[in-house]
């Protein structure tokens, strides 16, 4: 069989043209999957029952943003718009960042995770002091109700969520640093670039929107945050979608620690159940929920409090982000992260669908 010139050519244009529609095909259904999820995304943000969204959704990928839109308001009195750039309080999700301190810390030397916490806070006078450590701390297995009583369970026995562990932690990081959290958490982010992102201050938080507690798609301002200094490491950070993005590029793609720690902080080491994630207990670590919903793990954290409400999802296969700030809190515990669960779902059907 003789093959002529005119036939390779052929055959290489048929082959060039094939691999070119392959490619087309390819970016047209991954634009169609975008163009899906977006509608049904403004669809969920744009219903006001059973309660309206009020806030900014980013979806990013590959640390780029495929969506990022603001709905509703930033004061609800003089009717001002959101922005995509609105620098919100994210309350529990600060509490990451302050594992990170603690983790940075602990690879420096100045403390350690399996150490009783009395050697760092010698005020403690509890003789759970000597038990409780702060990798207990830090997984809110501690068992710590209140300073002056005895401990609700064995440390390291149960799951208790709470802010107490982590307003110790930061007295800890200033006790064996030097340095305060602001001070520590400021410098952080200054090196990822997290220029919108602060640690809340009385005294000046000008940037801040203010928080709405809401009921029957009414708005009630809060006026007076709970927030101080003592608890800013529990849910003291200030920051914006497009910021807490390049956190997870940051703190998921081990950039943060070295890889010893950067295990430890993607393993979890106790449980715990969350609404947004359905009723089974699932891991938890060092503030890191470890989810394992429709065939695919991911990471999340969560926030709720002071009028906000708060969601950052990590999708490590797919090296995507979704990131929800709302700066409104339902007055009924029923609808708790009820925009964010289903933004989520959203999301996570995208991906997960063939």
């Amino acid at each position: 069989m003789i093959i002529t010139t005119r036939n390779k050519s052929m055959s290489r244009i048929k082959i060039i043209s094939t691999l070119t529609l392959s490619i087309l095909l390819s970016v047209t259904a991954k634009a169609q999957k975008a163009e899906a999820y977006s509608k049904k995304i403004d669809s969920v943000i744009s219903a006001s029952a059973p309660l309206k969204f009020n806030g900014v959704v980013l979806v990013s990928q590959h640390g780029k943003a495929k969506y990022l839109k603001a709905h509703g308001y930033k004061d609800f009195e003089k009717k001002t718009p959101v922005k995509t750039d609105d620098q919100f309080e994210i309350m529990s999700n600060s509490k990451q960042i302050t594992a990170v301190l603690v983790l940075q810390a602990a690879e420096q030397g100045k403390l350690n995770l399996q150490t009783p916490i009395k050697k760092y806070l010698p005020s403690l006078t509890q003789s759970w002091a000597d038990t409780v450590t702060i990798h207990h701390l830090l997984n809110h297995t501690h068992g710590i109700t209140d300073l002056d009583k005895p401990v609700a369970f064995k440390a390291g026995s149960q799951f208790k969520y709470g802010n107490l562990s982590y307003t110790l932690l930061g007295e800890i990081l200033q006790n064996t640093t030097g340095k305060n959290f602001t001070e520590l958490a400021n410098s952080l982010f200054k090196k990822l670039k997290m220029d919108k992102t602060f640690i809340y201050n009385s005294k000046d938080n000008q940037a801040l929107i203010p928080g709405f507690r809401s009921e029957n798609n009414q708005y009630e301002k809060v006026e007076e945050s709970f927030l101080n200094d003592k608890i800013a490491p529990a849910a003291g950070v200030i920051s914006t979608v497009e910021d807490l993005a390049k956190w997870d590029q940051a703190l998921f793609k081990g950039k943060l620690l070295s890889p010893k720690f950067q295990k430890l902080i993607l393993t979890p080491s106790t449980s715990s159940q969350h609404n947004v994630f359905g009723k089974e207990n699932m891991g938890f670590g060092y503030n890191i929920r470890f989810i394992k919903e429709a065939g695919l793990d991911y990471y999340a954290v969560t926030g709720l409090g002071d009028g906000f409400t708060c969601l950052n999802v990590y999708f490590p296969s797919k090296d995507t982000s979704l990131i929800i700030l709302e700066n409104q809190m339902p007055r009924n515990s029923d609808y708790w992260s009820f925009k964010e669960a289903a933004i989520k779902n959203i999301v996570l059907k995208s991906i997960t669908s063939k």
